[in-house]
């Protein structure tokens, strides 16, 4: 099941890697025929996402591997640091964009007669990204994987993105206003800034040891009162994919070892039951 799973994640990882490689060589080879900066600022923002979907491959093929002496809680946490060098990467491709824009308001603007070609470009790029982020988002739902559902996020805003370049230079094409190239490649990177944000912040937390969001810490309570628990000192925290509960459970003084081992057994059963890739710690105490 575990080898299923990393199967499953290696594969889509794969997926993202090739599409993000065919649209970075046809958007680059669009945008300097046609000169357009809000192309070419595309093809910029797929070579980092092309980067990170690289980093996110590799980072789920680790973040699979077993526990071991050196690492006994797992590898879970290297998806993590791969949602910080994604988030790094992303806000450093926005400023690039930034500048190539206001470079070309000062230089000039592109000519029209080359700019349909780049409109059809935006909008295979912006079709292709759709269908490889549902795929992603997908499969990181089903596995829990952080560094997926950030490349997911990539490819999503990706799709925005693409698609508010090809409104630009429609209206380009449309209006002939030629700075409106520019204007698209700036409205680019701040939702690219955007992203980098939310994506930052998600990656970075777990790392340090953040509890579960309040809603699903809720349920969890909810669920361990409907299964009678007398608990207390409740922690949680991820690690990538891996979720960890640690608490203290009090039952009467007088129950044996090997009565209190059995009931903290069902407990840790009926969690690993209702979340995947669970790690339980239970302290017990006398009541």
């Amino acid at each position: 099941m575990v080898e299923s799973i990393s199967k499953l994640k290696t594969g889509v990882a794969r997926l993202s890697v090739l599409s993000n490689s065919f649209l970075i060589i046809l958007k680059l080879v669009t945008g300097l025929i046609s000169g357009s900066v809000s192309i070419i600022s595309e093809a910029i923002h797929s070579s980092m996402d092309l980067l990170a979907a690289i980093i996110a491959y590799f980072s789920v093929k680790v973040s699979d591997n077993p526990p071991d002496s050196r690492h006994p809680y797992g590898h879970g946490k290297v998806e993590n640091i791969s949602g910080v060098l994604e988030a790094i990467l992303i806000f450093i491709a926005a400023g690039w964009i930034i500048f190539e824009a206001i470079k070309r308001l000062l230089e000039g603007s592109p000519d029209l007669e080359i700019l349909w070609a780049g409109f059809g470009v935006m909008v295979v790029s912006g079709v292709i990204n759709i269908v490889v982020s549902r795929r992603l988002y997908k499969i990181a739902r089903e596995t829990g994987s952080v560094a997926l559902e950030a490349d997911a996020l990539h490819l999503k805003t990706d799709v925005y993105t693409s698609l508010g370049v090809a409104a630009g230079l429609g209206l380009i094409l449309i209006t002939g206003i030629k700075w409106l190239d520019s204007a698209a490649a700036i409205g680019v990177a701040f939702l690219i800034l955007w992203e980098s944000y939310r994506l930052l912040r998600k990656a970075f937390t777990p790392l340090l040891d953040e509890s579960w969001p309040d809603g699903e810490v809720e349920e969890l309570k909810e669920f361990l009162n409907d299964l009678g628990v007398n608990y207390h000192d409740l922690r949680t925290r991820t690690s990538g994919n891996y979720l960890f509960i640690d608490l203290h459970i009090s039952i009467p003084g007088g129950e044996s070892v090997e009565s209190s081992h059995n009931y903290c057994d069902m407990i840790e059963g009926e969690l690993t039951r209702k979340y995947r890739n669970l790690n339980v710690t239970i302290h017990v105490e006398p009541l």
